[in-house]
């Protein structure tokens, strides 16, 4: 059945019809000249390429990091999401399984810990790091993950260091992959894991107000991140529950150090409880800080289906599927927290109205 998105603003402010024909779009047209036999009126709305959520947790079983994938998919707007290591070696299977009964479209970070999120210190065991496990996985399950995940912090890799990471370095390497390393407390200390990445590596949570993050004493980027940037290492916020400062991330901005991809690092807890609560909110938070709609979309839309090599999720074309998220910018008060407890209070800010995905309208 025809569907048409009447009076939609795209991102730019320019008023539009969509027209979506059996999962595809049909017609971009002027406001007001689209026809469908289904209408969803847009009055007010804006229509971006369907959001992309470089990192989340979609393993409903797991705990403290899990959730179910729709409740942080298209119910939050969000039409991608990128698992970020919720499973190793030992669960990547069932991973895969679920999200073929999901309407969001799942991707994922295989964590280079056969077991995964199953313990919080997975990369405590050296012998937990299976490279013919993570051979076999990659092998198999080549269509559904993006690259490699490491966390590496003090609580995680506990008497370890750095091992796992070098670890992690040598597999991305043997089998051409990125790596997405988590950052937060030391040691290992920032500068030493900075130096381990490369071109297309992620580097998330890089927005934490932890002592050991990329910022000095006095607020100026470290030389190390520099570096790592020079390189080409890509800046994705990861907020989560510990891991967003509304103070580091306004000496980014100052420092013109933008993020590269907006992620939300969710799961049931922090979505349910906060600070995040959901991409919506996380996006609010960039505009407050003031970054361009604009460009805080784009985060969300063209520069992480670039990342992950397909362009085509990150823009509004005809003759390409329907992949796209309607949302409304909205005057008011609403209170923002970071993962730091600090509140702030904006006077404008983002709701996810609703999705298209496989030809089909569905309203958050």
């Amino acid at each position: 059945m025809d569907l048409l998105l009447r009076n939609v603003k795209l991102v730019d402010g320019q008023p539009a019809d969509i027209v979506v024909n059996n999962g595809i779009i049909d017609q971009i047209a002027p406001a007001g000249m689209g026809e469908g036999k289904q209408v969803v009126d847009g009055t007010g709305l804006y229509a971006s390429s369907g959001w992309i959520d470089l990192h989340v947790h979609a393993d409903p079983e797991l705990e403290p990091y899990g959730d179910e994938i729709d409740e942080i998919g298209i119910r939050q707007g969000v039409t991608t999401v990128v698992d970020a290591g919720s499973c190793g070696s030992d669960r990547i299977g069932q991973l895969v399984a679920n999200a073929g009964r999901a309407k969001t479209r799942v991707l994922a970070f295989l964590n280079i810990s056969r077991i995964g999120l199953l313990r919080t210190d997975e990369l405590s065991r050296l012998e937990w790091i299976d490279e013919s496990l993570i051979g076999e996985a990659l092998k198999q399950y080549a269509d559904f993950i993006v690259g490699l995940k490491a966390r590496i912090s003090q609580s995680v890799v506990k008497e370890q260091g750095l091992e796992p990471l070098r670890l992690a370095r040598g597999l991305a390497d043997i089998y051409g992959l990125p790596l997405m390393v988590h950052i937060g407390s030391g040691p290992p200390a920032i500068g030493e894991v900075l130096q381990l990445l490369q071109e297309r590596d992620i580097v998330t949570h890089y927005l934490n107000g932890k002592a050991n993050n990329v910022f000095d004493a006095e607020g100026k980027p470290r030389q190390a991140l520099l570096d790592a940037m020079d390189r080409g290492v890509h800046l994705d916020v990861g907020h989560g529950t510990a891991s967003f400062s509304f103070h580091t991330a306004e000496l980014a901005r100052l420092a013109g150090i933008k993020p590269h991809t907006i992620s939300t690092d969710i799961y049931r807890g922090n979505r349910l409880n906060g600070p995040v609560y959901s991409m919506s909110d996380t996006l609010s938070k960039f505009l407050l800080l003031g970054y361009p709609l604009e460009e805080v979309i784009s985060m969300v839309t063209a520069n992480a289906a670039a990342w992950l090599g397909r362009p085509e999720l990150g823009r509004i074309r005809a003759g390409e599927p329907a992949n796209l998220t309607l949302f409304a910018v909205e005057n008011g008060v609403k209170k923002l927290r970071d993962s730091e407890g600090e509140e702030r209070i904006a006077d404008h800010y983002i709701e996810a109205r609703g999705v298209v995905v496989n030809g089909t309208f569905t309203a958050c």
